[in-house]
């Protein structure tokens, strides 16, 4: 039965979300999150990306940190929470996607990372970082990491 619900929901537009994980990138001394920009929009956003064979969601996160802000340090197992976002598509449509997101404590932001010459970096206070991204969701993450520090 659950198949048979599943293709009619496929027939009639209702796909089944896709997962990403995210890093919320948090410089321990100050509370500070690491925001980058997207590469299509130039929108602030948080590193990203789909799960990775081999590696636990929280390994994915870190390894997207890496790849798209140069950062390095230890991740939490621990998932701080998810939000949705419609990705855009090439083909002009959107998909919905659920991002898990971990919490990543920096020891070390290299100049030199795989996307450097795609994305800007930026340092912000949760507040700050809350009204710089776009997404409901992630906002109210930034929320919960203000509200914890207060």
């Amino acid at each position: 039965m659950n198949a048979l619900l599943r293709s009619i929901r496929l027939l009639f537009g209702k796909r089944p979300r896709s997962l990403q994980v995210g890093a919320v990138c948090r410089d321990p001394d100050t509370g500070k999150v690491l925001l980058i920009t997207s590469r299509g929009t130039g929108r602030w956003v948080i590193p990203k990306g789909w799960p990775m064979a081999g590696r636990s969601l929280a390994g994915a996160a870190a390894r997207e940190a890496w790849e798209e802000a140069g950062v390095e340090g230890q991740v939490s197992d621990d998932e701080l929470g998810r939000y949705r976002y419609d990705k855009a598509q090439d083909s002009g449509f959107s998909v919905p996607v659920d991002v898990a997101v971990y919490t990543l404590k920096v020891t070390a932001l290299q100049d030199a990372f795989p996307e450097a010459a795609e994305r800007e970096r930026q340092w912000f206070t949760p507040i700050e970082a809350e009204a710089a991204v776009a997404e409901p969701g992630l906002k109210t993450i930034l929320r919960g990491l203000s509200a914890a520090q207060s």
